[in-house]
């Protein structure tokens, strides 16, 4: 996987995805709307960094490697899982620069909601589709059967050769559903690069809210300070000197008095800009969980229950969707094989995993640039009653 940087604005990457196997309908299961990836065993390889040097082999896991415990890592060395230039090594043996590390584990990717990634429109160099919320695109795990590229490659069988250059921010995990734009081919990314650089791409979004949003265009200035530890951002008064500026400007869409469907359209782009933003102005996005006050959490959560399971507006897929889909729900009740040493066995998802895969109430449906319009439909929650 390579990837080329744009400017520092949200969505300002071109992402290059190398291919990938498509996935087999035995590598899926599906529980209760979610879709579950069959666990695997892989090997992770690394080089000692400088900073590592000197520590136990054990200690540099259990420090670096957070997610499992020093218990698990003393067992993983101690039965030859962990090893070290290939050579199984005792658990006090202390590393040196640039010496090859592997780690032999089992590896549990995080679910996605089992929704369709639906084909919008399939040009000679462009393709756009509708990105599930929750899928995400780049492959931080190496299986990565649960990542945006390989769902279009198994479902709608689209050639191994296709190098999709992914003209978006470059996120690995989205609550939102997302219009992509994927290039064919690295002259059509230049070009769309350019563009996005010279500040000629425009993009749109819809969210819905709490509370009347107010009839007016309402633009919306308030510094963005993102705190990377808790994984989220504040908005502060424009002159202040935390954050980064940012602007967005809403135009609301409909109401019913206790909701409202707003169209959002970034002025710059910053980590949580568009939710911040709606919070900042009274009116967070109805089920945003990390930006609701208590204040607003009842009345966001009335009608919820009947929207959890929002999906697009009916698009025509192709049969190999059903196809492989029939063939995923058969191999769902197989059981799959449980690691006495995994730390995330006997459960299909990874530790920390909290079961929430509700869609935000936040939709890319435009962008925008010179001669070219690419837009998806709107979801079913935009509908207010």
């Amino acid at each position: 996987m390579k990837r080329k940087r744009g400017g520092e604005e949200e969505g300002m990457d071109i992402v290059w995805q190398t291919p990938a196997n498509p996935p087999h309908p035995h590598d899926y299961v599906f529980r209760n709307g979610i879709r579950f990836v069959r666990p695997y065993y892989f090997e992770f390889i690394a080089h000692v960094k400088n900073r590592w040097a000197g520590k136990t082999i054990v200690d540099l896991f259990a420090e670096e490697f957070k997610g499992r415990p020093y218990d698990y890592y003393v067992s993983a060395v101690k039965c030859g899982r962990i090893q070290v230039d290939g050579e199984i090594v005792s658990v006090s043996y202390v590393v040196k620069p640039s010496q090859k590390i592997s780690h032999f584990l089992h590896r549990h990717e995080p679910p996605v909601m089992a929704c369709d990634v639906v084909i919008l429109q399939k040009e000679p160099d462009v393709l756009t589709i509708c990105k599930p919320a929750s899928v995400p695109l780049l492959r931080r795990y190496t299986h990565a059967v649960n990542i945006g590229r390989t769902l279009l490659l198994a479902f709608f069988k689209l050639s191994m050769a296709w190098h999709l250059y992914f003209v978006s921010k470059n996120a690995f995990w989205r609550r939102d559903k997302w219009l992509l734009i994927l290039a064919r081919n690295a002259a059509k990314a230049d070009i769309f690069r350019q563009q996005i650089e010279a500040g000629l791409v425009h993009k749109q979004y819809i969210a819905k809210v709490v509370g009347e949003f107010p009839e007016n265009e309402l633009i919306v200035d308030a510094n963005i300070d993102y705190n990377a530890r808790e994984g989220r951002s504040t908005a502060e008064v424009r002159d202040s000197p935390k954050g980064k500026a940012a602007s967005t400007k809403f135009t609301r869409i409909s109401t019913n008095g206790t909701q409202s469907i707003v169209l959002c359209e970034p002025i710059t782009g910053r980590t949580h800009q568009i939710r911040v933003h709606l919070q900042y102005s009274g009116h967070p996005i109805a089920n945003d969980m990390l930006y609701l006050s208590e204040q607003t959490v009842d009345r966001s959560v009335k009608g919820w229950s009947a929207d959890r399971s929002a999906r697009i507006s009916n698009v025509s897929l192709t049969s190999d969707l059903d196809e492989v889909l029939n063939a995923c729900e058969e191999n769902s009740n197989e059981d799959f094989s449980i690691d006495p040493m995994c730390t995330n066995c006997p459960n299909l998802a990874p530790k920390g995993y909290d079961g929430d895969e509700d869609a935000l109430w936040l939709h890319c449906i435009r962008y925008t640039g010179p001669g070219w319009t690419y837009e998806c439909p709107y979801p079913d929650w935009a509908k207010l009653v």
